[in-house]
C-alpha cells in the first residue's frame, strides 16, 4: 500500500488517516474498500456527513444526469433550475407538513460557516454581542464558531488569540441527575449582578456529536425554549451533525415540539458528500443587506441538485424516520448490552444517544482507542467523541443494510471483549 507521498506530503493536522491508516479507493452504502480488496463496515459515515450512504443510487444518478446535461454548477447566487428544485423540495416536502416558516440562507458550504451566519444574524437582529452556547458543545472552528465550542484543545489552537463573544453554561445532565441546570440561566438573566450579559442568541445541540453524544431531554429543550421567549433572545439549533434524520426525525428538535428561530444545517444536507449548508431563520430576522454575508462557494448547483433528490427519496412520508428510529433501538440494545459486558470488567460504562446517533462512554480515551483501534483490525470503521475521546461512537449510514448493521455490532463486541480481556 503506497502511503510515502501522502504520508510526507500532507499536514500534521490529518486525524482520519491516522485512525484508519489505509488507502481507501472505493465505497457502497455502508461499506468502504482499500486499494488492496479488503472490505470495511462503516460506522463512521464520513463522521455524519453520509446519512445516505457511500454512493447512494438514486442520489448519484440525479448528479448524473444534471452533469451530462450542461447544466450550471457553479453559480455564486444566480437563480438557477438547480436552486429552485432544491427550494420546492424542502418548501413542500420538509417545512410546510412540519409547520415551518423560514426563510433559507445560503453561506459557505460548510456547517462553520452556517454558524458563523447564525451567530452574526443573531447580533444583528437583537444589537447584542454575547451568545449563550453550553458545555461539551462543538460548533466549528473558525473564530466566531470556535468562541461557542467547548473543547480546550480547539481553543488553544489560535496562537493566544482570544476567542469571544461566547457565554458558557452547563449542559442538560453536566451537574449530575436530578440537576435542571436551567435554573442556573434562569437565575443569571434575573440577577443583574448575575455577571452574563444579556445575550442575543443561544446556540444548541440537541445532542452533542463532538462532546460524546449527549443528548438533551425534550422538555429540558422545551424550557429553554421558553426561557428565550420571555427574555427576547433568539434560540438557534445546530441541527448539522443531529439533522437530516439522524435522530430518527428531520430535524432533531422535532422530538421536543420547539420551534427554533434560526437553525443550521450542513453534513448530510447535500445526501452525497457534496460540502452544502444552510441557515433557516424566521421570515422577520432576515434583515441581511445585499451581499453583506456572502461567499464564493453559496450557489453550489451540484449540492442543490442531490439534497433535491435525497429529500425527493426519502421524505416524502413517516417511512424512512421509522426505519432509523428502528435501527437506533436496535444499536442502543446492543450497545447497552456491551456496555454492560465492559462493566463486569470493572470499568464503569453506559450507553447513550438518540436514533441513530448513539454512544458508549467507557470512560477513558485509552480504553475507547483500545476498542476502535481492535475494531478496525476487524473490518469495523468507528470513532471516539468527547473531551477525552472516551466515548465510542456510532454514526453509520442510516440506509445501511441490516446484515451490515449486525455484523458491525458483532464486530464491535468482539473488539471489545478482544481489547478488554
Amino acid at each position: 500500500m503506497q502511503t510515502q507521498i501522502l504520508e510526507r506530503m500532507e499536514s500534521e493536522v490529518r486525524t482520519y488517516s491516522r485512525s484508519f491508516p489505509v488507502v481507501f479507493t472505493k465505497a457502497q452504502n455502508a461499506r468502504l474498500t482499500d486499494e488492496d480488496g479488503r472490505e470495511y463496515i462503516d460506522f463512521l459515515a464520513g463522521a455524519g456527513t453520509l446519512n445516505y450512504g457511500h454512493n447512494n443510487p438514486k442520489i448519484k444518478q440525479a448528479l448524473l444526469d444534471y452533469l451530462a446535461e450542461d447544466n450550471i454548477i457553479h453559480g455564486l447566487d444566480f437563480w438557477t433550475a438547480a436552486k429552485r428544485r432544491y427550494l420546492q423540495a424542502l418548501d413542500e416536502i420538509i417545512l410546510k407538513p412540519r409547520g415551518l416558516d423560514y426563510k433559507v440562507q445560503f453561506p459557505g458550504p460548510t456547517g462553520t460557516n452556517a454558524v458563523e451566519a447564525a451567530i452574526r444574524l443573531a447580533r444583528n437582529a437583537k444589537k447584542r454581542h454575547n451568545i449563550v452556547t453550553f458545555t461539551n458543545g462543538f460548533h466549528g472552528v473558525t473564530m466566531g464558531a470556535l468562541a461557542t465550542t467547548g473543547n480546550r484543545k480547539f481553543r488553544e489552537a489560535t496562537g493566544g488569540v482570544p476567542t469571544v463573544g461566547g457565554s458558557f453554561l452547563p449542559y442538560d445532565g453536566y451537574l449530575g441527575d436530578g440537576t435542571d441546570t436551567l435554573d442556573y440561566f434562569e437565575k443569571l438573566l434575573s440577577d443583574k449582578s448575575g455577571g452574563l450579559d444579556v445575550p442575543a442568541g443561544v446556540i444548541v445541540e440537541t445532542v452533542q456529536g463532538e462532546g460524546g453524544i449527549n443528548a438533551c431531554g425534550p422538555e429540558w429543550l422545551k424550557r429553554l425554549e421558553q426561557i428565550c421567549r420571555a427574555h427576547d433572545i433568539l434560540l438557534i439549533v445546530d441541527d448539522i451533525q443531529a439533522g437530516c434524520g439522524r435522530t430518527g426525525k428531520f430535524f432533531s428538535f422535532e422530538h421536543a415540539g420547539v420551534v427554533p428561530d434560526i437553525v443550521t444545517n450542513s453534513k448530510s444536507l447535500s445526501g452525497l458528500g457534496l460540502p452544502f449548508s444552510q441557515v433557516l431563520m424566521r421570515p422577520e430576522l432576515d434583515i441581511w443587506k445585499p451581499g453583506q454575508y456572502n461567499g464564493t462557494f453559496r450557489g453550489f448547483a451540484l449540492a442543490f441538485t442531490t439534497a433535491a433528490a435525497a429529500i425527493e427519496n426519502y421524505w416524502t412520508d413517516d417511512s424512512f424516520a421509522k426505519e432509523v428510529q428502528r435501527k437506533g433501538d436496535i444499536v442502543s440494545e446492543r450497545f447497552a448490552r456491551i456496555a454492560a459486558w465492559i462493566s463486569e470488567q470493572g470499568i464503569e460504562a453506559s450507553e447513550r444517544g438518540r436514533g441513530l446517533m448513539r454512544g458508549i462512554d467507557v470512560g477513558s480515551g485509552e480504553i475507547a482507542d483500545k476498542i476502535t483501534h481492535k475494531a478496525f483490525e476487524n473490518g469495523l470503521v468507528i470513532e471516539t467523541s468527547g473531551q477525552d475521546g472516551e466515548v465510542v461512537k456510532c454514526l453509520c449510514p442510516l440506509t445501511i443494510p441490516e446484515e451490515d448493521l449486525q455484523k458491525g455490532l458483532d464486530i464491535l463486541e468482539q473488539s471489545a471483549k478482544q481489547a478488554l480481556s
